[in-house]
């Protein structure tokens, strides 16, 4: 039976066949020749005009020419019924199409709430918005270079990001009739470095100049490198921003932990490779510079300003942290301060992370404030000192606004450093043997040293694995990340004072005192300055123990002996290796404990040392990457400490 059932079903399968192989379908016919069928009409216009009757404000696009025919697209929102309207201005290399439009309302609050700026306050206060592609980005012409040099060695063209600002702002106030003459320009992060390159030789209608996170110097502390130690993650956003005018080359990446792809990809230079960076202008020139030369001084913004008096009234806006800009709102502080004679010049540090001073800032990560202190920022700070300049409103914004960490509360003075008594007195934090670290210490011989053993191969990271890339909120958040897995392991050492009975406040920059040695011919050092939170904490149960990073940093340490060429180190010689660590403005309260952590690595977000010293690092083959005893030294007059900017309260 099924013998018979087989042969009928092999008969019916072969008929089928048949009947198929000779058949016509209808598809198989040529299409019939145009005209011998009737047109049916596209119901897509072919030049749609859109109306806006709904709209509370109104938009131009505009193409804006610069002193070389150059011209720059840019964005123009004028609320309904304006007159007489101050401006508020941003350069942006992200799109200034995306930034200033929404589909689905036609309010301007709405259009720019995803604008990476305070849209409350422009829209609370009548202001004229205008964004900017730069040059070379997006939809205006020219080329691109990554954070354009001001016009000098490093540029020989007759445009910069400060000709082109003061271009723009001349045409601005000559062509948008509802403003009153007067532009104030703000951004973050990159839209941040722009202000500050229209602070050079600055058009007479900028009022006012906002650089919030901006960047700075790429290579002492802020997105490429730190203190020499390059900042491999950033691969992507080189890759993104550089391969196409409208970033339409992804990055792409076959891992789920950044970790592990690193690792296997050996060093920055061989990953680049694998993804043709080769042909990536602004790589190339990183690769080619490893070491802080005229291509990284000639460039830094902090440096420019120091050479300009302070005509218009600026507001740095800091981060405290910062994971993306830690260094550059501080540097250019300090550079301009001793400049400000007509008293010009404001700072703002809150306790953000990149560009939250914009969004709400109730936390970070695990640690909470109490309170938006964004939204604090926005309206108390911001919106007052915008509306004092650009529509004559009252001066009521303070020189300096910083936001007490530990104590949770804002807090005003003359000037950074913070200093409310006048008492400000450096004070040494000392580690000891078996893991002791004594405030105000350090007299005596040496009387010992702390030893671990670095491998490459097994770097220490600098987040929880697994670690993902540079965006989203882990993150923002590494900065506050508890650093209690690091400290448990045999490759970091940590040193911690007894439970403090008295708070321990400090405003500004801890110098780090590092003697050390290694038995290789270059390293990497870390310092962390970490509070450590009681065993229990009762209103907040998951912070008990918590090791809350406050100040961290690495340091390359073929720099040793200068920035602008890397020198073997000798192997097995205590060295002093002296370095900043990013500003804080911090008060360890009572019950708590300070921490102090060093190791030799910082992976992924830096390269790894080889710990044998090569020409460029980031090019170093398999075979340079060798493990290393480290020994820091204890004890001594001069020996390893942390110098504390200790303040009154």
């Amino acid at each position: 039976m099924k013998a018979i059932t087989t042969l009928r079903y092999s008969l019916l399968v072969t008929a089928l066949s048949t009947v198929i192989a000779t058949s016509t379908f209808a598809g198989d016919a040529p299409p019939p020749s145009r005209g011998t069928y009737p047109a049916l009409p596209s119901e897509t216009p072919a030049d749609f005009k859109p109306t806006y009757d709904g709209f509370d404000y109104e938009t131009r696009d505009v193409m804006i020419p610069m002193r070389d025919g150059v011209k720059l697209h840019t964005v123009i929102l004028v609320p309904k019924g304006a007159k007489n309207a101050g401006i508020l201005f941003t350069r942006t290399p992200y799109d200034a199409s995306e930034m200033t439009s929404a589909v689905e309302s036609g309010h301007l609050g709405v259009a720019v709430s995803h604008d990476d700026d305070a849209s409350d306050v422009l829209v609370q206060d009548g202001y004229i918005r205008v964004a900017q592609d730069i040059r070379g980005k997006y939809g205006s012409e020219g080329d691109y270079v990554m954070n354009r040099p001001l016009r000098g060695p490093q540029n020989p063209t007759p445009v910069d990001d400060s000709t082109d600002a003061y271009d723009t702002i001349d045409w601005l106030v000559k062509h948008v009739p509802e403003s009153n003459g007067r532009v104030a320009i703000l951004g973050i992060s990159y839209d941040g470095f722009e202000p500050l390159m229209a602070l050079v030789h600055p058009h007479p209608a900028l009022k006012a100049a906002v650089p919030m996170n901006p960047m700075v110097d790429g290579w002492m502390g802020d997105d490429w490198f730190h203190h020499g130690a390059f900042r491999q993650q950033n691969l992507e956003y080189i890759y993104e921003q550089t391969a196409s005018r409208k970033n339409t080359h992804k990055w792409w990446n076959n891992y789920a932990d950044d970790y592990q792809f690193f690792l296997e990809g050996v060093s920055a230079g061989a990953i680049a490779k694998r993804y043709g960076m080769e042909q990536l202008g602004f790589w190339n020139k990183v690769a080619q510079h490893p070491a802080y030369d005229a291509f990284w001084s000639d460039q830094a913004v902090d440096k420019a300003l120091a050479r300009e008096p302070v005509k218009v009234p600026t507001m740095l806006v800091a981060s405290l942290w910062d994971q993306e800009d830690i260094y550059g709102a501080f540097a250019v502080y300090k550079a301009m301060k001793p400049h400000d004679d007509a008293r010009k010049l404001f700072l703002v540090a809150g306790p953000w992370f990149h560009g939250q001073e914009v969004r709400d800032g109730s936390s970070l990560g695990a640690v909470r404030f109490g309170t938006d202190t964004g939204l604090y920022f926005r309206q108390k700070i911001l919106r007052p000192f915008l509306a004092h300049y650009l529509k004559d409103a009252p001066a009521t914004t303070a020189p300096v606004n910083a936001y007490v960490t530990g104590e949770n509360r804002w807090e005003t003075g003359p000037a950074w450093p913070m200093d409310a008594t006048g008492g400000a007195r450096p004070t040494r934090l000392v580690p000891g043997p078996d893991g002791t670290l004594a405030l105000g210490a350090g007299t005596g011989e040496p009387s010992a040293t702390a030893q671990y053993v670095s491998d490459p191969a097994h770097p220490v990271p600098y987040r929880p694995r697994p670690v993902g890339p540079m965006s989203g909120t882990g993150w923002q958040h590494w900065l506050t990340s508890d650093q209690r897995e690091a400290a448990s392991r045999p490759d970091v050492l940590t040193f911690t004072t007894p439970v403090l009975t008295a708070p321990v406040r400090i405003s500004g920059e801890p110098n780090v005192h590092l003697v050390a040695s290694t038995s290789g011919t270059d390293s990497d050092w870390v310092v962390k300055l970490i509070d450590v939170y009681p065993d229990q904490v009762a209103e907040q149960p998951e912070m008990g123990g918590y090791e809350l990073g406050i100040a961290m940093d690495i340091f390359r340490g073929r720099y040793r002996e200068g920035f602008t060429v890397g020198k073997p180190i000798t192997p097995n010689v205590p060295l002093a290796y002296d370095f900043r660590l990013p500003n804080a403005n911090h008060v360890f309260e009572p019950g708590h404990r300070i921490m102090i952590q060093v190791q030799s690595s910082w992976f992924p977000l830096y390269d790894r040392n080889p710990q044998t010293f090569v020409p460029n690092i980031l090019f170093a083959q398999p075979a340079d990457f060798q493990p290393a005893t480290q020994k820091v030294s204890l004890g001594g007059a001069d020996g390893t400490y942390i110098e504390l900017p200790v303040t009154g309260s």
